[in-house]
């Protein structure tokens, strides 16, 4: 028997010669059965090793590669497509082909970032089954929640305008995914986001401000302002929320005060149980920040945003947005995997249409 343990992302080369020997991935019911969990275990989600090692596919997809051994067909080439219920904009396709390169095979994939309307060809592979069926589960799975968050970012950015609009959504999804999520929400269109993982892979730098921790604890706004404003490089925006001890638009005068001209913008985040953000307190702060000859400072807004509220605060003057759960909740868009051709010939099943589903919008990147 062997343990598959909680190796760390990356190590997947050197496990692999450790455990396995000569074995890549699990590829029969008997090495379903003999798989056991090492007990120090401490994360429940899935490492890079265990995807590629076929752990996260639904068991049945083991099962089909028992029969299809049984009757020296799980080499067969085949053709299959991708494809979503209903429309979006694709996302996990570089985290898809990272299963499938290296492999006999031919991979047509919409580029990241694409529209793509109901029953759209996404990806489609060629090749012999056995070199691929056992990921249907993972590159489903991978493109459905990707391409979900991806379209929801798009939809904020969309409503924005031509103003910035960051993801802020980490803290409503399992850790795991979270760099995942956000990735997917840069491609759809976010300007930033705040997860570190996820900016620096992308190659970007994480944005945000400071919490209401830090205000809470400091015990007055401006006073943590000057601090935050003494720790920060010069070329850093100094952005300070000035919703957590008094009236938004007071403190957004106190903090312009406070930093002498060095006041990037202001961050509304008033919760929900005053009301949250409301188009006159935009109006309201924006107009007293200009009385005052604080043109010039911007304001962001985040807490519970769509894309409706997103367009309507622009509206009412706000210049930035961070969106969090609109993003990070978004539902799976539901994606379909079918066998079109088998052995060089058109197949379906019953209320599929057989042979290769056509979209010029596809490029050959494997």
């Amino acid at each position: 028997m062997y343990k598959f343990p909680a190796c760390a992302p990356g190590d997947r080369e050197e496990w692999i010669a450790v455990e396995m020997g000569e074995k890549k991935e699990i590829s029969t019911l008997q090495d379903v059965n003999d798989f056991t969990t090492a007990p120090e275990r401490r994360q429940y989600s899935a490492t890079h090793a265990e995807i590629a090692a076929g752990l996260t596919t639904d068991v049945y997809f083991i099962k089909a590669y028992d029969v299809l051994r049984k009757l020296h067909k799980e080499a067969t080439p085949v053709v299959a497509e991708i494809f979503p219920r209903r429309s979006g904009i694709v996302a996990g396709t570089e985290e898809a082909l990272h299963l499938l390169r290296g492999r006999p095979l031919k991979v047509w994939a919409l580029p990241e970032g694409e529209s793509f309307g109901p029953k759209d060809v996404v990806m489609r592979i060629e090749g012999p089954y056995n070199e691929f069926g056992i990921f249907e589960t993972a590159l489903l799975g991978i493109l459905a929640s990707s391409s979900a968050w991806a379209t929801a970012a798009r939809e904020c950015k969309e409503a924005a305008g031509g103003k910035g609009m960051l993801s802020f959504g980490a803290r409503h999804v399992h850790p795991a995914v979270a760099p995942v999520m956000e990735r997917a929400a840069l491609v759809g269109g976010a300007d930033g986001a705040s997860c570190i993982l996820a900016a620096k892979l992308a190659g970007q730098e994480p944005l945000g401000t400071l919490p209401h921790a830090v205000f809470l604890i400091a015990g007055d706004t401006a006073e943590a302002a000057a601090a935050y404003d003494a720790i920060l490089p010069p070329a850093a925006a100094r952005l300070i929320l000035v919703d957590t001890f008094h009236d938004e638009a007071e403190e957004a005068l106190r903090v312009a005060d406070a930093l002498k001209g060095k006041l990037y913008g202001v961050r509304l985040d008033t919760p929900s149980e005053r009301g949250g953000v409301t188009p006159d307190l935009v109006r309201e702060v924006r107009f007293r920040l200009d009385l005052a000859g604080y043109q010039e400072v911007k304001i962001f807004v985040s807490g519970g945003l769509t894309p409706d509220r997103v367009r309507i605060l622009s509206e009412a003057g706000a210049d930035a947005f961070g969106v969090g759960s609109y993003i990070s909740g978004a539902a799976p868009i539901d994606m379909t995997m079918d066998l079109k051709e088998i052995d060089g010939k058109p197949v379906a099943k019953r209320g599929r249409l057989p042979g290769r589903t056509e979209n010029p919008k596809l490029r050959q990147v494997i």
